[in-house]
């Protein structure tokens, strides 16, 4: 059919277009000439048949777009004659777009200019030219078996793509010659996760989209489907971050080892940690992970109070060590963790004004509650080494403590020679927009305080910081070291993170993107029932969805429902809570107000229409 085209070594080289392209990082596929961008340069490139093109993702819409390719598209540098593959009778359309029909399948030709004369055409007969416009020659070449007249799309849908796929051949013989022989997709990856991969790590959803590209608060599948993620408060400045992928990309060039070595990046994210902090908090450890650095805070705390006993507390989750899970007490993440604890843990309730013992006005019994739990341990010669909660109550759905419940309760602790711990892994680094820390929001300073997940945007970093004091106790344990805490690269991670939130202004979007999505999720809350309350500050939010606001049943089953729904509709949301009945809203704090409203019309559409 292109008889002329440039005689290149290889063939014509294949564009990759898909979610897994190492050419469309840094949001590049969302540019208008995002393909013949890729091309240009280069004499022949071609699309590929049956490829789901991230490069027709669409973002904040609840629409599928279509994606999957059922032609094959030819970049050219050089304007090139087209000739018939076969005899057959041409037809031109309005659009300028010219079929072919012989004895076999309907060819397509998109991009034709200067087109033959309709009518009867021999085999090897030219039909036009593709030269396009400012150098840009694209031919769009398509078979279609349909039986009858009708004009097949040029791209479907993904769950329609199937069906129009078996009515429309590869044609990228036509142009190269040759077949590509390009791998199908093969064996189920999901398949191949249940037999690799230990099933007790869960995956979201039944059938779980597969996720490979993310860009900014967006998801994409590898069938081009765009997500809105609201979830994941692991990338705290958004996916694909691309000043943190250039500076990781140059660390790793350079150097990576251990904490061991002497180097710059690990002092300087030392002294930028504690300078977010009041100044008694000086000293800083580097780890892995939140787990880890739970686990730390309370083998500081044994260490410097040269005892174990530790009050939790309940409907917490704090991590997977031993340590750290010993003082989760979510029976969301463990079933048993309430009658599984180690005698060593001790709980107090739930600060939960909304459906806890305490409601309302009557929350603020929780803070002498508590304290004087902590009081009678220590009468009872228990006294305890640490007190551990989140100071905003992040795992039963984003809520405020109650007013002045972590200075009631420091005050106990620290009067029976126990260590205050403040887990921020989930709350702080500026999500609950008023404040960096979410300890600051009830005027305490604690002893230590730990930190992981926004803190590498999703690498491996997290901190544990102290008084020196306190960190200097330690050493009766031994020594501490932790791999890849505070090496050169998680380090240069850490200080871009920093630098990012500073400049992108992320602490003031949760401020003011969380507190617009707030009250448009309050004005759902007045036209639905099934939502009890809507929780949280900043971009930390829940939304409790109960069968009854006056019994407060949870709507348990009902939410796992809205939440296939919302993916369906383009948007990634999980529950949480022991009851899962709260949505998670979690965004990276790239949040936008459009973003926001694309979520508040999706659930107020599943909410209204049904799941």
């Amino acid at each position: 059919m292109l008889p002329d085209l440039p005689d290149l070594p290889d063939g014509v080289p294949a564009l990759d277009l898909s979610a897994q392209s190492d050419d469309l990082h840094s949001g590049r596929w969302l540019a208008a000439d995002a393909e013949t961008a890729l091309a240009e340069g280069r004499p022949a490139t071609r699309t590929r048949h049956g490829e789901y093109r991230m490069t027709r993702t669409t973002l904040d819409t609840t629409d599928a777009p279509a994606t999957c390719a059922l032609g094959v598209d030819l970049h050219l540098a050089d304007p090139l004659e087209v000739r018939a593959p076969w005899a057959g009778t041409l037809t031109r359309h309005a659009d300028g777009t010219l079929d072919l029909r012989g004895d076999g399948p309907v060819l397509w030709l998109h991009g034709v200019t200067d087109p033959a004369a309709p009518g009867p055409v021999a085999a090897g007969q030219r039909l036009g030219t593709v030269a396009g416009q400012d150098g840009g020659h694209t031919l769009g070449v398509q078979l279609s078996t349909l039986a009858d007249d009708r004009r097949p799309p040029r791209f479907a849908t993904p769950d329609l793509a199937a069906g129009w796929l078996a009515v429309s051949p590869d044609p990228t013989a036509l142009i190269t010659g040759r077949d590509p022989g390009e791998p199908s997709a093969g064996e189920d990856l999901l398949d191949r996760r249940d037999r690799a991969f230990a099933g007790v790590q869960e995956h979201y959803y039944d059938e779980p989209p597969r996720i490979e590209r993310g860009w900014r608060h967006h998801l994409v599948d590898t069938q081009g489907r765009g997500y809105l993620d609201m979830l994941n408060n692991v990338t705290i400045l958004g996916h694909g971050h691309p000043a943190l992928s250039d500076a990781v990309h140059r660390q790793w060039r350079r150097l990576n080892t251990n904490s061991r070595f002497h180097y710059g990046s690990v002092v300087e994210l030392s002294e930028r940690l504690t300078a977010l902090l009041p100044p008694e908090l000086d000293t800083v450890f580097l780890v892995n992970s939140g787990s880890e650095a739970v686990d730390l805070a309370l083998r500081l705390a044994w260490a410097a109070t040269g005892r174990q006993d530790t009050v939790a507390v309940e409907e917490a989750y704090h991590g997977w060590t031993y340590a750290s899970d010993a003082v989760s007490t979510s029976i969301a993440d463990n079933p048993n963790a309430l009658t599984s604890r180690p005698s060593w843990v001790h709980t107090v309730a739930a600060p939960n004004s909304y459906r806890g013992r305490h409601r309302g006005a009557e929350a603020r019994r929780y803070g002498p509650e508590a304290a004087a739990r902590i009081t009678g341990l220590a009468e009872q010669g228990r006294p305890p080494a640490a007190f551990i909660c989140e100071p905003f109550y992040g795992n039963a759905g984003g809520l405020p403590l109650p007013e002045g419940y972590l200075r009631q309760v420091y005050d106990a602790t620290r009067a029976a020679g126990g260590l205050c711990i403040a887990d921020e892994v989930q709350v702080g680094y500026g999500r609950l927009g008023t404040h960096f820390w979410g300890f600051e929001q009830q005027g305490v300073v604690p002893d230590v305080v730990t930190v992981a997940k926004a803190m590498g945007n999703g690498h491996p970093l997290g901190a544990v910081i102290t008084r020196r004091e306190i960190a200097d106790a330690y050493r009766t344990q031994g020594y501490f070291f932790s791999s890849a805490g505070g090496s050169p690269v998680s380090s240069v991670v850490g200080l871009a993170v920093l630098d990012a939130l500073r400049d992108e202004r992320l602490q003031d979007n949760a401020l003011e993107v969380g507190g617009y999505l707030k009250r448009r999720l309050e004005e759902l809350a007045d036209r639905h029932p099934l939502i009890g309350a809507v929780h949280g500050s900043g971009l930390y939010l829940g939304v409790e969805f109960v069968r009854d606001r006056a019994t407060l049943e949870p709507a348990t089953e009902e939410t796992a429902a809205i939440c296939d729904r919302l993916r369906e509709l383009g948007v990634i949301v999980q529950p949480t809570s022991d009851r899962q009945c709260v949505l998670k809203i979690k965004p990276p704090m790239c949040l936008t107000r459009e973003s926001a409203d694309v979520f508040t019309a999706a659930l107020d559409d599943v909410l209204t229409h049904g799941w």
